[in-house]
C-alpha cells in the first residue's frame, strides 16, 4: 500500500499548523499492525472549548468512524469520554450506528482490560501537568485528566496510538522535542504524553478518516465513511450543542474548515475513498 499518498492527503500541512511536517508513512503501516495484532480497543475523544463551553467537533466523528471500522472486522470497541463531552460524543456516534459510548471522568476508573489504547483529539498534559490549548490557554480546570491511562497502559505492555494536529494532544508527546524546536514559543504548552505510535495530522479527524481508509484496503472492502455521513456527524455534534473548535460557536465544520470548500471535508474523505480503490491496483 502507498502510505505516502495517505499521508499527502492528511497531513501535508496545508493549515500550517507545523505538527504535520512531522507525519512519515512508516507510521501509518506502524498503526495498521497494531490494529491487526488487536482485539479490545479502548479509543478516548473528547477536547473541550473552554471559551465557548462547549465540546469541539473535531475528534468525535473521527473515533466513531475509526471505532465502526474497527468493530466491522470484527474487534471489540468502545468509545469514551468525560461527563462535558459525552452528550456530543453520544449522539455523533448515534447518528450514523457507531459504536457504544462510555463516561467517565477518573482516570482511575478506567479498567485497563483493552489490548489496545487510541487517543484522538484528546488533551495531553504539558510539562508541568498543566492543559492548554492552541492560544496556550490553560484549560485544565474543564480537562477531566484521562490522559493518565496512557503511562500505565504501556506499562502494562498495552499499546498507545495516538492522533493530533496541534502538539497538545495525548501522545503527541511522542515528537515533544521536534515539536518544541519546530514551535518554541509553544514548548511550554506541547504535551508529554507519549504513544507507541502517533500520527500528526492535518485535522484529527482526517487521521482517523485515512487509518478507515488503511483498513479497508487490507480487509478489501470499504468500512469508511459515506456519502453524507460527515454531514449527518457534524448536525448531530451541532444539535448537541458541539462547536468548531476555530470558530468556538455550533457549525457544519470542523477547525474552521467547511463540507464543500475546495481541499475541505468532503474533498479529502472522497480522496481517501479514491486512493482505497486505487489500492487494489497494487
Amino acid at each position: 500500500m502507498d502510505f505516502d499518498e495517505v499521508r499527502s492527503i492528511v497531513a501535508s500541512n496545508a493549515r500550517a499548523r507545523g505538527a504535520s511536517v512531522l507525519c512519515r508513512p512508516a507510521f501509518w503501516d506502524n498503526a495498521l499492525q497494531l490494529f491487526l495484532k488487536a482485539s479490545r480497543i479502548l479509543v478516548i475523544t473528547g477536547f473541550y472549548i473552554k471559551k465557548a463551553a462547549a465540546p469541539e467537533t473535531d475528534g468525535p466523528p473521527g473515533a466513531v468512524v475509526l471505532g465502526r471500522a474497527l468493530a466491522r472486522t470484527g474487534k471489540q470497541v468502545i468509545l469514551l469520554t468525560d461527563t462535558r463531552n459525552y452528550g456530543a460524543l453520544n449522539a455523533c456516534s448515534r447518528s450514523v450506528s457507531g459504536p457504544v459510548v462510555a463516561c467517565i471522568d477518573n482516570p482511575e476508573n478506567i479498567h485497563l482490560d483493552m489490548n489496545l489504547l487510541v487517543f484522538i483529539e484528546r488533551p495531553g498534559h504539558a510539562a508541568d501537568g498543566r492543559y492548554y490549548n492552541m492560544k496556550g490557554v490553560d484549560i485544565g480546570d474543564v480537562v477531566a485528566p484521562l490522559d493518565a491511562v496512557a503511562e500505565p497502559a504501556r506499562t502494562r505492555g498495552i499499546p498507545v496510538l495516538g492522533i493530533g494536529d496541534g502538539g497538545n494532544e495525548a501522545g503527541m508527546g511522542v515528537f515533544y522535542e521536534e515539536l518544541a524546536a519546530l514551535m518554541p514559543h509553544y514548548a511550554p504548552c506541547l504535551s508529554k504524553v507519549s504513544a507507541t505510535v502517533c500520527l500528526p495530522v492535518d485535522i484529527s479527524n482526517w487521521g482517523a478518516y485515512a487509518l478507515a481508509a488503511v483498513l479497508s484496503a487490507f480487509y478489501r472492502r470499504w468500512l469508511g465513511l459515506d456519502p453524507g455521513e460527515e454531514a449527518l456527524m457534524l448536525k448531530a455534534l451541532a444539535d448537541a450543542g458541539a462547536v468548531d473548535g476555530i470558530k468556538g460557536a455550533p457549525s457544519m465544520s470542523v477547525d474552521g474548515v467547511e463540507l464543500e470548500e475546495p481541499g475541505g471535508l468532503d474533498e479529502t474523505t472522497l480522496r481517501l475513498k479514491d486512493w482505497y480503490f486505487g489500492s487494489f491496483k497494487v
